[in-house]
């Protein structure tokens, strides 16, 4: 008798769970529906973000490549006063910097957006250049510096 009345409770009860845990088809769709818009709200605002920091990456390298740009007129001004010897060195260092700095200018303005993964990628190797770029100024300046 306790094993029937504990088989017929242990029924009821799974019966009752399994009743009351399924949804509707029309309750499972509408929340899948609600999961759908929530996550294209979030996937928009993921690429707005995404567009958001390629514009201010783009600005921020043109501030820094019109500074560069700065650094060789003034070091082409300084390169005049100095022995012919090492004004000709001098030039062909500054013109070369110029090519890089205009290659790193052409390299971010042919850059199109390919996901997240890939602009972090650039990102990282075009500060890299970048960082190199800045730092042959600094090379150059210092040495002018000594003459």
């Amino acid at each position: 008798m306790k094993t029937s009345i504990l088989i017929i409770t242990a029924a009821t009860f799974i019966s009752a769970s399994a009743f009351t845990s399924c949804n509707s088809s029309a309750e499972k769709v509408e929340a899948a529906k609600e999961n759908v818009a929530e996550a294209n709200q979030d996937l928009e605002k993921a690429n707005q973000e995404y567009l958001a920091d390629i514009e201010n990456y783009r600005r921020e390298t043109a501030d820094r490549i019109e500074a560069n740009n700065r650094n060789i007129e003034e070091l082409k001004a300084s390169i005049n006063k100095e022995k012919a010897e090492a004004k000709a060195e001098d030039k062909k260092r500054i013109e070369e910097l110029e090519r890089k700095n205009e290659s790193m200018k052409e390299k971010m303005n042919d850059y199109k957006e390919g996901g997240k993964e890939k602009w972090e990628s650039f990102k990282t190797e075009f500060n890299h250049d970048m960082d190199e770029l800045g730092q042959a100024f600094k090379d150059l300046t210092v040495r002018n510096t000594k003459k």
